[in-house]
């Protein structure tokens, strides 16, 4: 089994923790003279040391001088506030576009020490072995990673086509390895309401593992169905958007995830069940869902959205308990981290201001990890074997045709059916337009706003491609905009002006092996390479989100003013959100979860 995981476990390094803490050893590091922000009880306690041994807390007094050795590593708080690390209660690394080691390497910085990760992208595209692969490098690294096991792939049954299928017996497999914290999101609450037994075997699983389940309820119905969902076991919810929703769910006694990531925003609309409603705050969890690496490179992570919390008026202690001990309790890990107590894992932030939080030095498991913002550790990589990197099968060089979408018989003007984007959030609304036939073809109209889009098969290699219309996106000219991104079962999703580009954006996409193409004018002008189940790159965050922001750019260059729109492309397949989308079956009406025509 291919992972390294030195920290002995509490009991291991128990007879060590307590002589240091009874002061008759030294410490391997003492932290002196410090504000020792402590979130069980709520209170910054000043003038406090914190002894570590074993990459553990040992002992936190006012004066531990006694733990002080020839060997001990001493370093100076300077009164400045010592919090525990940050906790990321809910995300998705592939979002990033990054391998496990290159997001810890990107999150460190800004102080995130553990990460609870659910890899349904790459279950998508490799199925278990892939979750495997994600899971192994989680586990080599040295922040903490727990691999939440995905439970939807794919994420809505008869409505898309997976490169594979998780079956509850891979989630009963997955529950046996060292570094699985429970069942990631179930998407699928339809299938929960209607007590579907391939979803309820893949609960039981994890239940009786003793494990947590994660939720996924997104819909706005707060009635019979929410109520059915929460009796068949989620523990948790992050798609809530409103403060109703926030309260709903903790009442069920689940926890309110709230996120804040690179395209969601919905902490300021819940936060208030805890500063206007009063509600008990320790039901509450911050989180990220989805982070691209351009927004890790240069606004923060789980910084952010603690920054963003207090901003929103929490109280810094309670904001702060939202992204450390909540997190942690919520996932039987109380004992084990999230707070500076003794016998947790030594995951520590030293900060000047609890308002502004810069994060000035991270230590984990007692070693500092970065320094002003700077890595200073190794994050090692998984050898990915080329499986994993080869996993674009077109069947066939894509043609201008296979983009043309003929018109009824006769027809001199068609009424189609037509996604549209809303900006900054995840559900599109199902519009229709009046477009024109010309020889028997029906095109989209820069007037309207209305683009192709295009799913094209790429995990079988089929040569299928399902054609439709989007409107929200602004372009004009002649371009297309491709990427293998394409939630949740990462077929790949063309979006276009002009045929001919469609083709040449697929065919590049085949050929580079995945990730994200923009073509102006009959040239490609900006390119994601994601070699890495066509969602990730192992290069460094930094290039990435170099190679992004240019992506971001070129699709302005093609009229896009949306904000995040690479965010809203990747998500136009999400065949488990409202109101409609695309999949390699046809075009999905997701209130009703059944396919539907492109034509009236």
């Amino acid at each position: 089994m291919e992972h390294k995981n030195t920290l002995k476990t509490w009991p291991e390094a128990a007879p060590r923790l307590i002589a240091v803490a009874a002061g008759r050893e030294a410490a391997d590091l003492v932290i002196r003279g410090g504000k020792w922000v402590n979130v069980h009880t709520r209170e910054v306690l000043e003038g406090y040391d914190i002894a570590v041994a074993e990459g553990r807390f040992a002992a936190i007094a006012p004066d531990l001088s006694v733990n002080i050795g020839p060997q001990t590593e001493v370093i100076e708080a300077n009164g400045r506030y010592m919090i525990p690390g940050l906790v990321d209660g809910h995300m998705h690394i592939e979002s990033g576009m990054l391998t496990p080691a290159e997001f810890a390497a990107a999150v460190i910085p800004h102080g995130t020490t553990t990460m609870f990760t659910d890899p349904h992208e790459i279950a998508n595209v490799l199925g278990l072995a892939g979750v495997r692969m994600m899971h192994d490098e989680a586990l080599k690294q040295p922040v903490n990673i727990f691999t939440q096991m995905p439970s939807c792939a794919p994420s809505a049954p008869g409505l898309e086509t997976t490169g594979y299928e998780i079956t509850p017996e891979d989630v009963a497999e997955a529950m046996t390895w060292p570094g699985i914290i429970g069942l990631g999101e179930m998407m699928n609450f339809p299938g929960v309401i209607q007590a579907d037994p391939k979803m309820l075997a893949e609960i039981a699983a994890t239940q009786n593992a003793g494990k947590t389940v994660g939720g996924h309820y997104a819909s706005p119905d707060l009635g019979g169905p929410f109520r059915a969902y929460v009796a068949g076991g989620p523990a948790d919810d992050h798609e809530g958007t409103c403060e109703a929703d926030a309260i709903a769910r903790v009442r069920m006694g689940m926890r309110s995830m709230m996120r804040l990531g690179s395209a969601w925003y919905d902490v300021k609309t819940q936060i208030t069940a805890v500063t206007e409603k009063g509600l008990d705050p320790r039901n509450f969890i911050l989180c990220t869902d989805d982070c691209h690496s351009g927004t890790l490179v240069n606004d923060g992570h789980m910084n952010r959205v603690y920054r963003h919390a207090v901003d929103c008026g929490a109280d810094p202690l309670v904001a702060l308990q939202m992204c450390t001990i909540n997190t942690a309790t919520h996932f039987g890990l109380e004992r084990e981290l999230g707070s500076v107590a003794p016998g947790r894992r030594a995951d520590l932030i030293l900060t000047s201001d609890l308002v502004t939080l810069p994060v000035e030095q991270v230590i984990a498991r007692g070693r500092t990890v970065a320094m002003g913002g700077k890595i200073t550790v190794d994050c090692p990589h998984y050898n990915w074997p080329e499986a994993a990197r080869q996993t674009v099968h077109l069947g066939k060089e894509l043609a201008t045709d296979d983009f043309v979408i003929a018109a009824p018989e006769g027809a001199n003007t068609v009424t189609a059916r037509v996604i549209g984007v809303v900006e900054n959030q995840a559900p599109t609304k199902a519009l229709t337009a009046e477009l024109s036939v010309l020889d028997g073809r029906v095109n989209g109209d820069p007037a309207q706003d209305i683009a192709q889009i295009a799913l094209v098969e790429r995990h079988r290699g089929t040569g299928g491609v399902v054609n439709g219309f989007v409107s929200g996106f602004g372009y004009k000219g002649r371009m297309a905009m491709g990427s293998t991104v394409a939630h949740d079962s990462h077929h790949m999703i063309v979006v276009g002006t002009d045929r001919e580009m469609m083709a040449a954006c697929a065919n590049r996409l085949g050929e580079m092996g995945g990730g994200i193409s923009v073509w102006k004018d009959g040239a490609e002008i900006a390119s994601v390479p994601l070699p890495i189940a066509g969602l990730m790159s192992d290069d460094p965050a930094a290039t990435v989100a170099e190679r992004a922001s240019r992506m971001v750019e070129a699709m302005a260059e093609c009229g896009c003013t949306l904000n995040n729109a690479y965010m809203q492309h990747s998500l136009l397949a999400l065949v488990v959100i409202p109101e409609i989308r695309i999949s390699d079956l046809g075009l999905v009406d997701v209130t009703r979860f059944e396919l539907t025509e492109l034509f009236e």
